[in-house]
C-alpha cells in the first residue's frame, strides 16, 4: 500500500484542501524588508538582483518611503499615479522596502533584525536564476556577502547571500532544487 504524500491532509493536520471561494483572488503580493539606505538597497536590488522599481511613494508627513520591486517588465506598465499604484499591488511576489528617513545619515543607527539570528523569526526570501554556480561566481566577483556558499553544508547547489542591510536571500536553480531539498527532506 503506498503511503499517503507528505502534502496530503493527513499529514498536515490542520490544512484545508477545500478552498474558501472567498479567498480565489488572493495573491502573495509583497515582502517588505525595513532599510537604513535606499541608495545603497535600490542598487543592490536592481544591480545585483536584476529587479524593477515598480513603485515609488513618499509618505513626507510620516518621513518615510516604500520602494515597490520585483520581476516585471515596467514598459507595460501605467504612466498615470494612480494606476501605477493599482498595477503595482496586482504583481506577484514583489519585495517592499521601507526607508525612515534619516536612517541613511544617523551613525548611532544599529540596522534591524534580519531574523536569523537570535530571536529568530523571519528567514529569508528566494531567488531562482538560471544556474546557481555562475550565479554565485558573479556575486562573489560583485563584492556580496555571503552566509552560505552552494558547495557549503550538507544542502549542495543552494546558496545564501546577504542584502545591505542583512537580510538572507536564498539562491537556486531549477535544474539542481529537486534532487537537492528532496535528498534532505
Amino acid at each position: 500500500m503506498a503511503s499517503e504524500p507528505k502534502e496530503s491532509p493527513a499529514n498536515n493536520p490542520g490544512l484545508h484542501t477545500t478552498i474558501d471561494e472567498a479567498t480565489k483572488g488572493y495573491i502573495m503580493q509583497q515582502t517588505m524588508y525595513r532599510i537604513k539606505d535606499p541608495k545603497i538597497s535600490l542598487d543592490f536590488y536592481s544591480r545585483v538582483l536584476g529587479m524593477s522599481l515598480l513603485k515609488r511613494l513618499d509618505f513626507p508627513d510620516m518621513k518615510f518611503s516604500l520602494y515597490f520591486l520585483g520581476y516585471e517588465d515596467t514598459t507595460s506598465a501605467p504612466n498615470d499615479p494612480v494606476e501605477r499604484t493599482v498595477w503595482t499591488f496586482g504583481r506577484k511576489a514583489t519585495i517592499e522596502l521601507t526607508h525612515n528617513w534619516g536612517t541613511e545619515s544617523d551613525p548611532d543607527f544599529k540596522g534591524y533584525h534580519n531574523g536569523n539570528s537570535d530571536p529568530r523569526g523571519f528567514g529569508h526570501i528566494g531567488i531562482t536564476v538560471d544556474d546557481v554556480y555562475k550565479a554565485c561566481e558573479r556575486f562573489e566577483h560583485l563584492g556580496v556577502e555571503f552566509a552560505k556558499k552552494p558547495d557549503d553544508g550538507k544542502m549542495k547547489g543552494i546558496a545564501f547571500i546577504k542584502d545591505p542591510d542583512g537580510y538572507w536571500i536564498e539562491i537556486f536553480d531549477l535544474k539542481t532544487i529537486g534532487k537537492t531539498v528532496s535528498s534532505a527532506a
